[in-house]
Parts: structure tokens; sequence; C-alpha cells
């Protein structure tokens, strides 16, 4: 049989139309648009921590900090280091916004917003994570070489046009983000309406909408209507007759998220990163500017660079897809356990409340007394620690070290622990019959955390 006949082209063809397109030229515009708004967010970020008072809060002033598997290693800069990274993030941010030193300063921001990122668990969040991926995809997009100082101070550098690639893998990251989210909240309980009727509830003094949070098809409105915006608004925003309809939709979405919830920058960010599916020149549309001359695809053979490219970019989109299924492996509800939870952008699912009570034991005397985590954590470290699990077995292993040290040979750290995910009635997140000073802390399923058995009643879900 003939496979490159008239019934289909051959899978060779197929793979040669995939790597053309990839490497065909795009406007780089939309790059260099991005490149500078994403550099204007980031300093504003860093102005709000500095004006916030959060980098003494959250960096300087913990005695402990909860870390990431592998990155224990991962600690504050003493003194006031911690303030002038930030400072150098600020001045890294505003070299990304105008092109200078374009590379280097993509580089040194991935790497200073990442070990920001690693240095306590309890300051979490899912937009933060993302930054950390867009700012490492940014070192290697040529988003430098059109409306930057790069290209005024070295015309060499200057191009009107980019890969394909380029733009296309800063849509796929943008494109995990919403349609995951969407996945996750294909759960019962936020197909019933909760947390969301737990959270509009507590929000009934909104301006001018917020008297109808209490009604029932105002909280199925937004549930529903963030379920189905995570799941079209990519296919949506490619297709070019939704696409304006999707902008608008979204851009309403974002802001009244923005004065809704306390999600820092994560609109406004998410605000610039729809515009990457725009088509590649619509900054050129908006500024009035002459069009690129379109210009055909290269028909060269893949080189071992676009070998390489191709292989690392195969490689990102995996991880990137693979790591968010991550909790399927693990048993129980996801949004209790916590298992597989991080990096796998579950976004507002869940409300957890409750506390966590720590008893530690002298086995050789017999004494048990309770410590008091305010008197080692942060109030922001503790409201997040009572309900993660691997933060509770970290700050005990903490309390069994710190005691060791103040001489006591041997310590047991018991936690009794009662949590309400999504309103239901409060149940024990930990075994209290498990030491868990001597608990491993590993990423296989921890059998101390006690499985939700208590359901989410009709009475608690209206």
């Amino acid at each position: 049989m003939n496979l490159t006949s008239s019934e289909g082209a051959s899978p060779t063809a197929a793979r040669q139309t995939v790597y053309a397109r990839l490497f065909a030229p795009v406007d780089i515009a939309s790059l260099a648009a991005f490149r500078v708004l994403f550099g204007t967010i980031m300093l504003w970020e860093v102005w709000r921590y500095v004006d916030l008072g959060r980098i003494e809060r959250y960096y300087v002033e913990p005695r402990f900090f909860f870390t990431y598997p592998g990155f224990d290693w991962v600690r504050p800069w003493p003194d006031g280091g911690m303030v002038l990274h930030f400072m150098v993030l600020g001045a890294l941010a505003i070299c990304i916004a105008l092109g200078l030193w374009y590379r280097a300063s993509a580089a040194l921001f991935f790497l200073g917003f990442t070990y920001i990122f690693l240095l306590d668990q309890a300051q979490y969040l899912n937009h933060f994570y993302l930054i950390s991926l867009i700012s490492f995809l940014l070192i290697w997009a040529p988003a430098h070489r059109a409306w930057s100082l790069d290209a005024w101070r070295r015309p060499a550098l200057r191009a009107q046009t980019a890969p394909a690639w380029t733009l296309g893998i800063l849509r796929a990251q943008i494109a995990i983000v919403y349609v995951f989210g969407g996945i996750a909240k294909l759960n019962g309980d936020w197909l019933r309406g909760e947390p969301m009727r737990l959270w509009l509830a507590e929000r009934t003094d909104f301006p001018i909408i917020g008297a109808l949070f209490t009604e029932e098809w105002m909280v199925y409105l937004f549930s529903y209507g963030g379920l189905l915006l995570d799941l079209l608004i990519v296919p949506l925003l490619l297709w070019r007759p939704t696409r304006l309809v999707a902008m608008l939709i979204g851009l309403v979405f974002h802001l009244t998220n923005s004065q809704l919830f306390n999600i820092g920058i994560f609109p406004w960010f998410m605000i610039a990163a729809n515009l990457l599916f725009l088509p590649s020149d619509w900054p050129r549309r908006v500024l009035r500017l002459p069009p690129v001359a379109r210009r055909a695809g290269s028909e060269m053979p893949l080189s071992p660079r676009r070998r390489l490219i191709l292989a690392a970019l195969g490689v990102y989109a995996a991880v990137q897809i693979l790591l968010p299924l991550r909790h399927f492996l693990y048993p129980g509800d996801v949004n209790w356990t916590e298992e597989g939870h991080l990096f796998s952008w579950h976004m507002r699912l869940r409300d957890k409340r409750g506390f966590a009570q720590f008893f530690v034991t002298n086995p050789q005397s017999g004494v048990t007394w309770e410590i008091q985590p305010l008197d080692y954590l942060t109030e922001r470290q503790v409201d997040q620690m009572v309900t993660q699990p691997d933060m509770i077995l970290q700050f005990s292993h903490f309390l069994a070290e710190e005691l060791r040290r103040q001489g006591h040979d041997r310590i047991e750290v018991r936690v009794w622990s009662m949590i309400s995910l999504n309103g239901r009635r409060s149940q024990p997140l930990i075994d209290f019959n498990v030491d868990l000073a001597q608990q491993p802390r590993t990423l296989l399923p921890a059998a101390w955390i006690r499985p939700l058995h208590e359901p989410l009643t009709a009475e608690e879900a209206s």
C-alpha cells in the first residue's frame, strides 16, 4: 500500500509538517509585549512585598520554615539579605521589562524567584509556581529581539519574527493551568456548590450583587461558571469567531476574582497571559504599526539543535501534564489528604477549617505535655499547617529535635486534629495513636492520615 497516496499522508510527512509549524517564523510582537507585561507585574509584586512588610513577616521573623521534599537545604539569607534579595528581584524585573541584558536577567530572575518560592511551603501559591515556570520559559524565548534596549544597543540582534514554538510553549503552559484547574473542579463538592457557597455567604457586603450571594442560583452560577471557563476558555481563545467574546469573559472573570478573593497579582497575570492567545501581531495592530512581511516556514532538515529543542519541549510538556495527575496514585480525597495537591493547579477548591494540638511525651518519665505551635511558628504558618499533614509531620520532627537539644533523649509527638472540609462536620485528620516523630517523610501514601468519612450532607450543602 502506498502510504503517501491521497488516502492519507505518511507518518513521516505528518511529522515534517508539525516540525515545520513549530519552527515557522511568527511575529515577535506578542512575545515582546508579554515580556514588558511580565516584567512590570513582577516589579509590582516585589513592591507589594516591600510595602506590606511581607519580607520580614514571611522570611525574617519565622524561626522555622516548612521545606519541600529534596529542598531542605534552601534557607533564607542572614541579616538583611532577604530585603536585598527582593531589591535585586525588582531590578531584574525592570531589566526584563526593558529588555536590558535580557537573557541574564531572565535566568537570574528565575533562580531568584524560585529560591523565594522554595523557602517556605506555608507561603505556597499556585501563581508563584506559575511565575517560576513562566520565568524559566522566558529564558529561552527571544523576547528581547524587538522593542528592547538590547535590540537598540545591538542592531544585529533585532528581529521581527521568532520561531513559533517560543510562543506556543507559553500558550501551552497557560492552557495547562486552565484545563487542569477545570478538571480538578469536576468533583462532588464543587458540583454541589461547595466551597463556593461558604465563601459567597461571607461576602454579602460585595457591591451591587453581594445581596444575591446567598441565593442558590448565584452559588451555582459562580461554581459552574468557573468550571466552564477553565475548561473552555483556551479553545474559545484559539478559535477566531469566539476569541473576542472569550477575552471579554476572561477579563470579567479575573477582575471579579480580584475583588472577591485575596489572590494578589494572579488575576492580572492571567489577563496578561490571555493576550498570548491573540494573533502574534496583535501589538502592531493596536499600535497601528506596519505588519511584518510573511515568510514561509523553513523546509530545512532537522538540525541537531532543533532536535534538542524538540526533545526539551517534549520532556517539559510531559512533566507538566503528568505532575498534576499524580494525586490519582494516592488513596483518598486529595482535598483532604493533600497528597499530590501541590503543583497540580488545584486552585481554590477546598475550605478547610479546624485546629491541631501537639502533645509530646517523654517515654522514660511518662510525662506528657502540650506544645503551643505559636511559640515556634508565625500565625500564618500555623493557619497553613493545621490542615496539611505533610506540614504537621515536618513540625513534629522539628519539635522532637528541638526537645532533644533541650536534654530529652527521646520524645514522642502526637497530634489531635479536628478539621472540617467544605462545611462538613469536623473529624480527625491525623491518627492520634501514631508517634509522628518516628514517621518518615516520604512521597509514599501516609498511613497515619485518617480517611475522610464525613459526607457532605444536604443540610450542609444548602
